[in-house]
């Protein structure tokens, strides 16, 4: 029988995490701002919210990997392990790591602690697989810009090690995350955790001023108008881009088959429902694989609802054929969906749900309501405010309003189906504080 793969689920709270679990993930992966990439500030920073996460990790017999996968400078070096001898205290399954010094303090100091490898170190060949292992790591993440044949090379090399990619997420303009775009623009090093994501702003291009050279092209960020940079080109062009969101969902079954050992969805600062919709569809095309099933076009069209820069399939096929093809456009743009809500609690005299708003959607529009034990469509019908007044629109964002969907359980998420085409690439900016999550 075909072994399963872990599913790995990121997670920024405990609210996060306990979506994950719902909605089908094997593990979570959690950082501490201080040691961690790309996440400045979580619930996970406070060493009793930690605890708690890894204790109801445990209970529901899932795992927690702790991300400590930041490149220090020496200070750092200094400070590490003081300050995570009571993180590793709590028991997490495995650090997450990138930097051999502190895997080497790390291995002296806790000797029986599983270490992972962090996509950081650009595990690229079978070779480097075998290194890490000979210092005792357990499990690499392959860096993402492999192709399928050279991660079954990875696979055939170093058949011991075990080996995770990632399969959903924001894509890194810079080589698995090592860039320097954010310190140049705005004095913030991605490599020490404090991404801007700049490669994601609002930019504009205006002419300079012409030198021998040629002509200069000055890039305006949008909410720097005055704040002028030049731009430089070189024979293949500007580096300064926004790259497309990975989807990866219609390899899962090649994957598994190669002997893939975990899939990670990218995402620490995203929604509980992000992960919620992303769990659910990677844990069905997961059990699809396993369980000898074709691949279920309809998945594609679920993560479509999601916010995204227009998706891509990464590095994994250098040439997509015909077959590729009919994937992009096996599924119905009719499924597509906006998140407009989710569950509070449960009036249980009148059967009415308090959903909490986080987009519009009124009374007549098609909703699909998101558990863990199954989705089900409806059209909407009826809808209160808190003063039990019928109302017909849920304005959006800040207010609260009591529907009456039959829920198989007490949490769910609310989605309003929509048959408008997403643009090719949406949400350009970073203000929401979206991530390209590198561990």
């Amino acid at each position: 029988m075909m072994k399963t793969p872990e599913l790995l689920a990121p997670a920024g709270s405990l609210q996060m995490l306990e979506t994950a679990f719902d909605f089908g993930a094997d593990a979570i992966y959690a950082g501490q701002p201080r040691y961690s990439l790309r996440v400045r500030n979580n619930d996970f920073g406070k060493i009793e919210v930690l605890k708690q996460g890894i204790d109801t990790t445990h209970d529901l017999g899932k795992k927690f990997y702790l991300v400590s996968n930041l490149l220090p400078h020496g200070a750092k070096t200094r400070t590490y392990i003081r300050d995570m001898s009571p993180v590793v205290a709590l028991k997490p399954d495995a650090l997450i790591m990138s930097d051999p010094g502190l895997i080497m303090m790390a291995r002296e100091a806790w000797p029986d602690m599983p270490i992972h490898l962090s996509v950081q170190a650009n595990t690229v060949n079978g070779a480097s697989a075998k290194f890490w292992r000979s210092v005792g790591i357990s499990r690499v993440i392959l860096s993402r810009e492999l192709s399928f044949d050279e991660i079954k090379e990875v696979r055939q090399d170093c058949p011991e090690m075990e080996l995770e990619v990632f399969v959903h997420g924001a894509l890194c303009i810079a080589y698995s995350g090592r860039c320097l775009l954010s310190g140049y623009m705005s004095h913030r090093d991605s490599n020490q955790g404090a991404c801007t994501n700049a490669c994601r702003w609002d930019y504009k291009v205006k002419p300079g001023q012409q030198t021998q050279s040629g002509d200069v092209i000055l890039l305006q960020e949008a909410r720097r108008p005055d704040d002028s940079m030049p731009m430089e080109e070189d024979e293949h062009g500007t580096y300064i881009m926004n790259s497309k969101d990975l989807r990866a969902i219609e390899h899962i079954e090649h994957l598994t088959n190669m002997g893939v050992d975990s899939f990670k969805i990218e995402g620490r600062t995203k929604s509980p429902y992000y992960v919620a919709r992303t769990c659910q569809a990677y844990r069905s095309a997961i059990d699809d694989a396993v369980g000898g099933k074709p691949f279920n076009t309809t998945l594609l069209g679920n993560l479509e609802g999601l916010a995204n820069r227009g998706y891509t399939d990464g590095f994994y096929e250098r040439h997509h054929d015909k077959e590729y093809q009919l994937y992009m456009r096996g599924h119905s743009l009719s499924g597509r969906s906006l998140y407009v809500g989710e569950t509070l609690e449960v009036d249980q005299v009148t059967g009415r749900v308090k959903v909490n708003v986080k987009n519009r959607f009124a009374v007549g529009d098609k909703i699909e309501v998101i558990e863990p034990q199954g989705n089900q469509d409806l059209v909407l019908d009826a809808m209160w405010n808190l003063n039990d007044e019928p109302i017909t629109v849920a304005p959006g964002s800040g207010h609260f309003v009591w529907i009456k969907p039959a829920l198989q359980g007490k949490k769910a998420y609310i989605a309003r189906y929509t048959n408008e085409p997403a643009p090719p690439e949406v949400a350009t900016s970073c203000a929401s504080g979206e991530s390209c999550c590198n561990a």
